[in-house]
């Protein structure tokens, strides 16, 4: 009997569940891209990862503060005001000193590890300007 056999294989085996490639399916070059390692490992220290995000949590703790003491308008206020501050940038191959991000987040008074060790006029890499402003505009 035909029909019988239709149905029966037509209950085993589940046409959803079965991928082009089977069970060894590998990596999908063209829809998933190059696999990079580096971005499989796991952190080396348990603190890595805190210290990692340590300005982000820095953040959100100081907008909930600011949330409980003062209301809900400010840290909306606060944050309206780090993306226009993050929305000026000077051209790519001059060095800016993000001065304005300092003030916002109170750092202006600070004297930190990246003020002393961090000076442009010593940097190693100096592109080309319009190698550089061409890749920032997507021209190459």
């Amino acid at each position: 009997n035909s029909r019988g056999a239709a149905s029966l294989l037509k209950d085993s085996i589940s046409f959803t569940d079965v991928s082009a490639a089977g069970l060894f399916e590998g990596h999908d070059l063209l829809r998933r891209g190059f696999t990079s390692v580096k971005n499989e490992l796991l952190p080396s220290h348990p603190l890595e990862l805190t210290e990692k995000n340590f300005q982000l949590n820095q953040d959100k703790t100081n907008f909930s503060t600011l949330r409980n003491i003062q209301g809900i308008h400010a840290p909306l206020k606060l944050q309206m005001e780090f993306r226009a501050v993050k929305q000026v940038q000077r051209l790519p191959f001059l060095h800016s000193s993000n001065m304005a991000m300092d003030i916002l987040r109170g750092n202006d008074e600070c004297i930190g590890f990246e003020d002393i060790l961090n000076d442009p006029s010593q940097s190693e890499v100096m592109g080309e300007p319009h190698m550089m402003m061409e890749h920032k505009l997507g021209l190459l």
